[in-house]
């Protein structure tokens, strides 16, 4: 009887540890700046406005961004303060945000980091050091130039 006993509460125990496992690993899973995020105007006449959806996807092991669909401007918009490549090519299509990688950081407010890429902001065609955090479906982007910053948070969509 007392075997028995030890045997049952062995394999609840192995159970248990596994159903535990499994769990965390649909946790991380579901952590992943990969997918389709909907970014909001942070100024001027549009802000707070939903401004685009962007697709983040992996290549090579590093993370970069695409514009899928403008909202507050006709799907054919040109970029026409691009520099390079880029000047008057469509915005929807185009990647912005190129080579972010996980840096191994954790903020406790922010979420797991990502660093070391760089952004370009179509409305002024300029690129930027950037950093980035996700905690649940909140992705925190900040460009740099030097010690100064913009902040931005895209929304994760199903």
């Amino acid at each position: 009887m007392k075997r028995e006993f030890m045997k049952r509460a062995f394999v609840g125990v192995i159970i248990s540890v596994v159903a535990v496992l499994l769990c965390t690993v649909s946790v991380k899973a579901e952590n992943t700046i990969a997918g389709t995020w909907k970014t909001v105007s942070d100024e001027g006449a549009d802000k707070g406005k939903d401004k685009s959806y962007v697709e983040i996807f992996e290549k090579n092991g590093a993370y970069f961004a695409k514009i899928t669909k403008l909202l507050l401007k006709p799907q054919d918009t040109l970029c026409d303060k691009c520099v390079g490549d880029l000047y008057n090519k469509p915005l929807a299509g185009m990647i912005f945000l190129q080579d972010m990688k996980k840096s191994g950081k954790i903020d406790s407010k922010l979420g797991e980091e990502y660093s070391d890429g760089t952004i370009m902001d179509p409305d002024n065609g300029k690129s930027y050091k950037c950093k980035m955090w996700i905690k649940d479906d909140v992705l925190t982007l900040r460009g740099y130039i030097g010690f100064l910053y913009r902040t931005q948070q895209w929304f994760r969509t199903n």
